[in-house]
């Protein structure tokens, strides 16, 4: 089957490996689409925790969603046809080269777990997050399901208060989502920075109350003069260093940094002299897969109720014959909201 790699010099590309045979608690998964997301671009680069030089080259993906093709004798809660979320491919040695597992969902095929099939607290954590979709879901629209139970379990770990003020950073598909499930969860004080009128119209389209620009001025000059006190989080979607250190300057005393985006190499560096006296920072790169399992049910729900579009979250899907142009096109920050890559 064929995988897309990166090899330590930044560099993507195609190959062929074996495909993942599956033990009797496993079942075999065909690949039908998979998102790109912000880990990815960040394991390109070269700056994901965890995964050093020396474990390039790396197979990518996360955020993929499958077709059951066959199953372990001992797995009881999948059976071959289901639609399922977060099939991973191992590991693996080809051509006397190690190929890591960056989750590698931009494989061909991929494993999941069955969690029932496993004696108690010995199944994989992957295993309580991989699970059954509705066949009706689109293939191209039914990744964007991870991202969103990945965000909504993050609010939950995040404790935001629902009278609180929260300011976000980014407009890309994790911000969107940060939007529309904050609005459900209750959040009625959001306001959002963009860089231009094409992003503060799709904000509108979000129903974002207050949109800060940064075409009309600097961030902390609109910020204060909404906000004279400050605001009670400032959760940055990005990733960005200079994001962290110009949020923690907008916070009330004893206000909450938030940080979901993935930021680029493992030290930060915060200049708080112009910060409250009293802060506190919260960093949630990994959300825990059973969490994230835990917001299945509540996601599809909202889905069957059109209180979520997956559709208003998608912008471009392209063919997997030409998913190294969809990694150059959002590389290029060509892309505005989540791309998708299809296989059949």
């Amino acid at each position: 089957m064929k995988t897309l790699a990166v090899n330590a010099d930044n560099e993507l590309f195609l190959k062929e490996v074996p495909i993942p045979t599956i033990n009797a608690k496993q079942a075999l998964v065909k690949v039908l689409a998979c998102g790109i997301c912000g880990t990815d671009a960040t394991i390109i680069k070269g700056g994901f925790k965890g995964f050093e030089t020396s474990a390039y080259p790396i197979m990518l993906g996360h955020e993929a969603i499958g077709r059951v093709e066959k199953i372990g004798e001992e797995v009881v809660s999948y059976k071959e046809g289901d639609i399922v979320l977060l099939p991973f491919t191992p590991t693996v040695q080809t051509d006397g080269t190690t190929f890591t597992s960056g989750w590698g969902a931009f494989s061909e095929f991929g494993i999941i777990d069955d969690q029932q099939a496993y004696k108690e607290n010995e199944s994989p954590e992957v295993s309580y997050a991989q699970q059954v979709l509705p066949s009706s879901y689109s293939i191209e629209e039914a990744p964007i399901v991870v991202t969103l139970r990945e965000v909504y379990s993050t609010i939950q770990y995040f404790q935001i208060n629902k009278g609180a003020t929260v300011l976000i950073y980014g407009s890309g598909p994790v911000a969107l989502a940060f939007i529309k499930l904050l609005q459900l969860s209750g959040v009625e004080s959001l306001a959002v920075v963009v860089r231009n009128k094409a992003k503060e119209d799709l904000m509108h389209t979000f129903g974002v109350p207050v949109i800060i620009n940064t075409e009309n001025g600097t961030v902390k000059e609109q910020v204060k003069a909404l906000y004279p006190n400050g605001v009670d989080y400032v959760l940055d979607a990005v990733g960005d260093q200079r994001i962290l250190n110009e949020g923690i300057t907008l916070l009330k005393d004893r206000g909450e940094l938030l940080c979901y985006g993935v930021p680029k190499g493992n030290q930060l560096h915060l200049d708080y002299h112009e910060a409250p006296y009293n802060w506190k920072i919260n960093f949630q790169q990994m959300p825990y897969k059973q969490e994230e399992g835990d917001c299945h049910e509540e996601i599809l729900q909202w889905v069957e109720e059109g209180k979520l579009v997956l559709r208003d979250f998608l912008s471009d899907v392209y063919s997997f014959e030409h998913i190294l142009q969809a990694f150059e096109d959002y590389l290029a920050g060509k892309t505005e909201r989540k791309v998708v890559v299809i296989y059949e």
